[in-house]
């Protein structure tokens, strides 16, 4: 019997990851459906435990009012979840929020920052998107503003995404 309950907490922890990658793909599929109540459903539990994915597909889904309300601020609270735990396709919307002033204040240098941010960390045909956007931002700033706007990406990642 005692040999018996280290088991099965190990067991327990080792299907645990599992179980929520379960409930991830269960949502993506619910979302590449068009159902977004499956989507919501999973993902839900998901971001409120930290999971940066869920964060930013739960937030993607209040950005577009797909499954629930559209809800701009709802979806800049997800996306920067998301964002502060270094998710780069979060950091690259968090950007459009700040660009276009959905759910933020518009701040254009706030957006050269995330989408800064972004085309560092990703890869492939997912960096072009973030690299554009911080290149189309920067032809609205001055050199000035591009340059605090560096500073601040530099020092929000040596904090690992805290205080950004």
């Amino acid at each position: 019997m005692s040999l018996r309950f280290p088991i099965v907490l190990v067991l327990s922890f080792l299907c645990l990851p599992t179980a929520a990658w379960a409930g991830f793909e269960t949502g993506m599929g619910g979302y590449q459906r068009g159902d977004y109540a499956i989507a919501v459903s999973e993902w839900q539990p998901l971001a409120e435990q930290g999971d940066p994915g869920a964060q930013f597909y739960l937030g993607l889904l209040y950005e577009k009012g797909a499954g629930v309300p559209q809800d701009y601020t709802t979806a800049r609270k997800w996306y920067e979840k998301a964002a502060f735990r270094g998710y780069a396709m979060a950091q690259t919307n968090l950007g459009l929020l700040y660009r276009s002033g959905h759910g933020v204040p518009q701040d254009d240098m706030r957006a050269y920052m995330w989408f800064s941010l972004a085309a560092a960390h990703l890869t492939g045909n997912l960096q072009k998107p973030g690299a554009d956007s911080r290149d189309k931002t920067a032809s609205l700033l001055t050199p000035a503003q591009i340059a605090e706007a560096q500073r601040l990406a530099r020092r929000c990642q040596a904090q690992q995404f805290k205080g950004c």
